[in-house]
């Protein structure tokens, strides 16, 4: 319950309607006693400022769609919203560049974007509700990573309010900016722990002249044909946008067909789209399925793909979600998504999974009963590490947390993250416990 003097002391920096009390018992935990909504970068700075002095713990949020990922405190003393800290800052036309609010909402910016022709090259799960905070704080992607790059790849610039209060800028706004180190780095896919990002600085591109999307479906067993026909196509001088295996659940689920199937998306203008929808058709497979779906029906395929992921923290009281984040070689993809499938009888789950075989980074949802989740989560993680890979667990309610170790093992580097933390937060106040190793 929040106390009349933390009222009193966050009504001195905000006014009391978007002072709201929150109720502690969300499943997926990462709340607070009191949620504070700023709506400018000062009153940010204020917030974490008298979190700093007075010992107060802060978790940070946007929308919401990363609430079920990591975190091992239930509430902090306040939940920092920037649901309302919306809006673009600067968007110069020629140079490509764009700068927003971090509480802005990517769909509402690539629509905006779409009237001058360009996009932002990042492809995140919830595009609907995710926000660019979010995004890059997370370093959220999916399998257009393979043509996009990721938000490393992307941003160019960040502004940043330190736990302290204090406000930094790194990179700049431009993009050809090389100077010193490249500080954005340290933020991305840090979850909120060394800042919150107020501002975010991006590279875009245009909007391509032509898109498709290639369905090559496979007969079951037939991996070893799947890895032949990827690293062709990957040696060849094609350039697809993604090249992703799709598990036979999701392929049902998708376009209506029980099996692997590959996704090959392709953007350019017309032309090199067409010729190399033409090349894969030269080296298909015998004994495979081709379809191709082009300009809004690929785009239509694809909206309906990344509204796949559990963001909600179940939708009965015997069925539990949960979303795995894996990384491997890039042809090691087959064999995770072979093991996926199994899990279905094995452990009478729902499994819905898709992979890179560009890129080697998988998603894998889950779906059933808490003890099949958790059984499952600890037999995929075991096969992954074999391959010299590692899983992360994407979403999962607050109680089955405390049972399973969303990041998995510490990594060698593991002092230095610590080192960071402790030199730009050494009070622990923002986002505690929520990264890997409990940072």
């Amino acid at each position: 319950m929040i106390t009349a003097e933390l009222f009193a002391e966050l009504n001195s920096i905000l006014p009391s309607e978007r002072i709201i009390e929150e109720k502690n018992n969300h499943p997926l935990g990462n709340s607070g006693l009191v949620k504070v909504i700023p709506k400018t970068e000062e009153e940010i700075a204020a917030i974490l400022q008298f979190a700093n002095e007075h010992g107060k713990k802060v978790f940070v949020e946007g929308s919401g769609t990363k609430r079920g990922f990591g975190g091992l405190i239930e509430s902090a003393d306040i939940l920092l919203s920037l649901s309302n800290y919306t809006g673009i800052v600067e968007h110069v036309v020629g140079d490509m560049t764009l700068t927003v609010k971090a509480g802005t909402k990517f769909k509402e910016l690539q629509e905006y974007l779409a009237q001058y022709n360009q996009k932002i090259s990042l492809d995140p799960f919830c595009p609907t509700s995710a926000t660019m905070g979010g995004i890059v704080a997370s370093n959220d992607s999916g399998p257009k990573r393979l043509g996009y790059g990721s938000s490393r790849d992307v941003v160019i610039g960040l502004r940043i309010v330190y736990p302290d209060g204090k406000v930094i800028r790194s990179g700049g706004r431009v993009v050809k900016n090389v100077a010193g180190y490249d500080m954005n780095k340290l933020f991305i896919g840090s979850m909120g722990t060394l800042g919150v990002i107020s501002e975010v600085t991006v590279k875009l591109r245009p909007l391509p002249k032509y898109e498709s999307l290639i369905l090559l479906s496979f007969p079951e067993g037939q991996m070893d044909e799947i890895r032949r026909f990827a690293t062709k196509l990957l040696d060849s001088t094609m350039e697809p946008v993604t090249l992703e295996l799709l598990s036979p659940t999701l392929s049902e689920k998708l376009m209506g067909r029980n099996c692997n199937t590959v996704a090959i998306g392709l953007e350019d203008v017309e032309t090199s789209v067409r010729y190399q929808e033409k090349f894969i058709q030269s080296i298909q497979p015998d004994h495979t399925e081709l379809k191709i779906l082009a300009g809004q029906d690929a785009q239509a395929f694809w909206n309906q793909f990344y509204s796949l992921t559990p963001i909600s923290p179940t939708d009965s009281s015997t069925s539990t979600q949960t979303s795995l984040k894996i990384g491997v070689i890039n042809m090691d993809v087959t064999t995770v998504i072979k093991e996926s499938h199994l899990l279905s009888d094995t452990h009478n789950l729902k499994v819905e999974a898709h992979g890179g075989l560009g890129h080697g980074l998988c998603q894998i949802n889950l779906k059933g009963a808490k003890e099949d989740i958790v059984s499952a989560i600890q037999q995929i993680r075991e096969s992954v590490t074999k391959l010299g890979g590692y899983t992360v667990v994407k979403h999962l309610p607050f109680a089955l947390r405390q049972e399973i170790d969303t990041w998995g093992q510490k990594p060698t580097h593991f002092f230095l993250l610590d080192g960071i933390k402790s030199k730009v937060d050494p009070k622990r106040v923002l986002n505690p416990k929520r990264f890997v190793g409990g940072i």
